[in-house]
């Protein structure tokens, strides 16, 4: 709303304290709402001029900071209590407030964008009252002020089920046809009660059905594809269950002979001294599937991707070049080539930031993190051998030991993210993210540049563990602390919860206390460490030459994110994917992806260009942040298929990158075969 005369600026109101009420009334009644109107207010004013308040009004907060209502709560009960604040925001701009209890300071509590000034919204904190009257005070932390305050809701909160339901079990399939399948299973147990099971294909949920049922048919599949399926139990609480046993199987092949249309108007979008990028538009099937586009340079095929976008490196200066595109179904049946179209490339010296293809380096099972010694050795870890490895840029690799206490999911678990201290020429610390028995932790080891450590300290306990939704990665960013990419561990309520690790980006000391000046510090708990949240499982962390701080974020069913991670800032999930759902008032990715071509991973950034490694996609994406450092320019995709299921990509201290994939790392992986690979990549410049 516009600002108001200055005048009312030093308004300030004193009214009895909540609705009139009876101490006994009080204490019978489930919740009990306290007017804003009725409150204690300094710079506002009481307004009627928005139709859809309750009471006799609402509190117009002055637009400036340190405005202010203040409802006195009289609780029946100490203990904890949520707090559902009643407001509308006409604005398209957050108005966050401090909330303060007693003079304890709570944390911020934002209040997004509701439309328009006659939408009506809740938000709700969680405190901890005592009983009697306890002073609540909201004051607006920015020029903005706060929103139109309606009334505030106080509801005493019983003692929680945080009892998970035990996994479901015996789970089958039957009927498998080509785009259908049926699923039982055995019902999971719980304390209170199950609600409803989740079908999973990885960690996408494929049907939902309630807590009654244990047999359902997914009739979405596609023909001749390979599954991996499992179940998962959720209470009326909203905690989930570890996932059931994974049956994996290929659908048959449908008796669809038609092939895919011509892929049309293949382009070339950009050319450097050593690649093209070709762009072209989507064909049509029958089937309604396209499994992929083949790109071929003359008749060879230099890339297989799912993306409308390719870019094929190491190529020649001034050299032309002849490509064409087929589109493939999951028959296997093929188009016929797209137009072909010639690009040569530029004289060296062109534009640069796009990385070729330069040696293998050495062969790993699982190659999760990558971080690098002083000396130019790297340490690698083995996500399901829980080892950590050294890797010299030769491609000598030496085992110098495993993780104490590490153990798989059966999915995405096992060693994860790795963090070599700024220090380590004194300290020798490394830090490790890694599963545990019960649960996702940070641990500290030493290696001396000979020996590994055989125990661990434990640095950040307690983050939840699923099957799926681990996130995991871990690097110090240019402030000297450690920063860490935390899954919802399938229990999306968790995002939003600043009480808990997950669905976080977390930063900490790397002693394992959390910095004072972190946003939520002052709330105490787990939100100490919460550095931004609303995230469903990022998995990418990396610093552009300003020390802003990006990530890379798997999307659910539709949009893959790319994030320029804001102090305290809320990216929207579960109410938000992408830029799909209800998104108003959270922040917006820089670039999304659908999640069918894009699974980011690794993140790293050389020169303020972006590097994302693409698990689902299986391509490396680069793209440059623009000269305000807002957002990104044109993404190539890059070595589309060639080397699987990427997950890292790290800057070498001799000017290259190094990506590693991780194939066959679904359900476990295959830790007696050492079938995925690290690769070097080098720049036009760098030869």
């Amino acid at each position: 709303m516009a600002p108001r005369p200055a005048w009312r600026a030093g308004i300030v109101v004193a009214a009895l304290a909540g609705t009139a009420m009876s101490p006994a009334t009080a204490y019978a009644a489930a919740a009990v709402d306290y007017e804003a109107e009725s409150a204690v207010i300094s710079q506002g004013v009481v307004e009627s001029n928005h139709a859809g308040y309750s009471g006799t009004g609402f509190v117009n907060f002055d637009n400036v900071a340190g405005s202010y209502v203040e409802y006195s709560v009289n609780a029946a009960q100490a203990g904890t209590h949520t707090l559902t604040f009643r407001y509308a925001n006409g604005t398209a701009d957050n108005r966050p407030v401090k909330l303060v209890v007693d003079g304890g300071d709570k944390g911020t509590v934002d209040f997004p964008a509701t439309g328009d000034w006659t939408t009506w919204k809740t938000v709700t904190a969680t405190v901890q009252l005592t009983a009697g009257v306890n002073k609540v005070r909201t004051t607006a932390t920015t020029a903005n002020g706060g929103p139109n305050a309606d009334k505030l809701t106080d509801t005493f909160t019983a003692p929680s089920d945080s009892e998970p339901p035990s996994p479901p079990s015996n789970l089958a399939a039957s009927n498998i046809l080509p785009t259908a399948a049926t699923f039982s299973w055995t019902a999971a147990t719980d304390n209170v009660g199950i609600v409803r099971y989740e079908i999973n294909r990885g960690g996408n949920v494929l049907k939902t059905v309630d807590g009654t049922t244990t047999s359902a048919t997914v009739d979405n599949l596609t023909p001749n594809t390979a599954y991996d399926i499992s179940v998962g139990a959720y209470d009326a609480a909203g905690n989930p269950s570890q996932q059931s046993n994974v049956v994996a199987f290929t659908t048959p092949p449908s008796n669809d002979t038609t092939p895919p249309s011509v892929p049309g108007s293949l382009r070339s979008t950009g050319v450097t001294a050593n690649s093209v990028s070709l762009a072209w538009n989507a064909s049509t099937d029958n089937g309604g599937t396209i499994t992929a586009y083949d790109v071929f340079q003359g008749a060879t095929k230099v890339a297989s991707t799912t993306s409308l976008t390719s870019t094929v490196t190491n190529l020649n200066p001034n050299t032309s070049y002849t490509f064409t595109v087929k589109a493939r179904d999951p028959n296997g049946n093929s188009s016929a080539a797209s137009n072909a179209v010639t690009v040569k490339t530029s004289a060296p010296g062109g534009a640069g930031g796009i990385p070729e293809y330069d040696k293998d380096i050495a062969k790993v099972d699982l190659g999760w993190a990558v971080d690098f010694l002083p000396n130019g050795n790297a340490l690698v870890t083995e996500r399901d051998r829980f080892e950590i490895l050294l890797v010299t840029p030769s491609g000598q690799k030496t085992t110098l030991g495993r993780v104490p206490g590490a153990v798989t999911t059966t999915g995405e678990g096992g060693v994860l993210g790795l963090a070599i201290s700024p220090n380590w020429a004194s300290d020798h610390a490394i830090y490790v993210y890694h599963t545990a028995s019960g649960d996702n932790r940070i641990v500290k080891m030493t290696y001396d540049g000979t020996t590994l450590s055989s125990t661990s300290t434990p640095v950040l306990t307690g983050i939840a563990k699923n099957r799926y939704h681990n996130g995991g990665r871990i690097r110090f960013g240019p402030d000297g602390k450690l920063y860490a990419t935390v899954g919802d561990a399938k229990n999306s309520d968790n995002a939003q919860n600043k009480s808990s690790l997950n669905g976080k980006i977390l930063r900490l000391n790397s002693d394992g206390s959390a910095p004072g000046d972190n946003p939520f510090y002052a709330t105490g708990g787990n939100a100490r460490y919460v550095w931004s949240y609303g995230h469903r499982n990022p998995q990418g962390l990396a610093w552009d030459s300003r020390g802003q701080l990006w990530a890379a974020e798997f999307g659910e069913s539709s949009l893959d994110e790319l994030n320029l991670i804001q102090k305290g800032g809320n990216f929207g999930w579960p109410s938000c994917e992408g830029t799909q759902g209800s998104c108003s008032g959270f922040i917006a990715p820089k670039k999304t992806w659908p999640t069918s071509q894009a699974g980011p991973s690794g993140v790293e950034i050389v020169n303020d260009w972006i590097y994302i490694a693409g698990v689902t996609g299986k391509q490396l994406f680069a793209t440059q942040i623009n000269a305000a450092g807002t957002g990104v320019g044109t993404v190539s995709t890059l070595f589309s298929g060639r080397w699987g299921r990427l997950r890292s990509v790290t800057k070498t201290p001799d000017g290259g990158l190094w990506l590693t994939s991780t194939n066959n790392d679904m359900n476990g992986g295959t830790p007696t075969v050492l079938d995925n690979v690290i690769v070097r990549l080098k720049f036009p410049a760098a030869h």
